[in-house]
């Protein structure tokens, strides 16, 4: 009997728990039913976050619009710069004023300036002889003397180029005849007169007096290369095979090359004889 009333009270408390566990979860239905829940649909962060989506949507129609605008703007400047407006008489182009550059108004002195030359390279009137480098020591230089090497090279003419790091005979013949210790490279002589360095070349190419003086020499062909030295200008001694040194049989004794000079190296025989 006393088993039979503990089972009976254990029964009426567990459904005792399982009645008040209902009754809460009811509760809160029908709290979220009430009127509570449906002002927290009202409440400022939602109606933040809809008035930020129509925002967006408004600055995204604001953007079409823009677009549009510029298409239409575009599509009106193609059509007025199409050839039948620009044939219609009545429309009249700007004028264009061209302002002479500074070469362009000395292109009168440099034919002035050759003719009258005072600086003469005996025993080249038949020639352009160009004083270069080809060492990269000062980039200004060689880029002068590369800029100076192309410009003849366009007009396919022979030149005469005397490269002073392969000989160093060439920069005392330079100083004897500018008569100056100190002289700048390229240094540049067309029939025996005197022209200029790299400024002055340029120039003259730029306004068209270069092209009228060399109009009487000869032109070569085009990609012509010299097949003794690659236009070079310059090939190792055959004497010593530029060593320098030649041995005497007669004293058993090895003597200097007289026929090279400090590098072992001689001109081309075959396009500068």
């Amino acid at each position: 009997m006393a088993e039979m009333e503990d089972s009976k009270a254990k029964s009426t408390s567990g459904s005792l728990f399982f009645n008040r566990s209902f009754t809460m979860n009811s509760t809160a239905a029908a709290e979220s039913n009430s009127p509570k829940f449906h002002l927290l649909l009202n409440s400022p962060s939602s109606l933040n976050r809809a008035a930020s989506i129509s925002r967006f949507y408004n600055s995204f129609d604001s953007v079409k619009g823009k677009v549009k605008k510029l298409c239409n703007l575009f599509e009106s400047a193609k059509s007025s710069s199409s050839p039948s407006n620009l044939a219609s008489p009545k429309e009249t182009s700007p004028r264009v004023v061209l302002r002479p550059s500074k070469s362009i108004a000395y292109s009168s002195s440099f034919s002035l300036s050759f003719n009258n030359s005072s600086i003469r390279l005996p025993g080249t009137e038949d020639r352009i002889v160009v004083y270069l480098t080809s060492l990269r020591g000062i980039r200004r230089t060689y880029e002068d003397c590369y800029a100076v090497k192309m410009i003849f090279r366009g007009f396919r003419v022979w030149v005469d180029e005397r490269d002073i790091s392969m000989d160093a005979a060439y920069k005392k013949e330079l100083q004897s005849v500018l008569k100056e210790k100190t002289v700048s490279l390229p240094q540049v002589f067309i029939k025996g007169k005197y022209v200029g360095g790299a400024d002055v070349i340029k120039s003259m190419f730029e306004v068209g007096e270069l092209a009228k003086i060399l109009d009487g020499f000869p032109r070569r062909q085009p990609g012509f290369v010299c097949q003794g030295c690659g236009d070079v200008r310059f090939v190792p001694c055959w004497n010593c095979s530029g060593s320098r040194k030649v041995f005497d049989e007669d004293e058993e004794l090895p003597k200097k090359c007289l026929e090279c000079n400090e590098n072992g190296l001689i001109r081309c025989p075959d396009c500068c004889s």
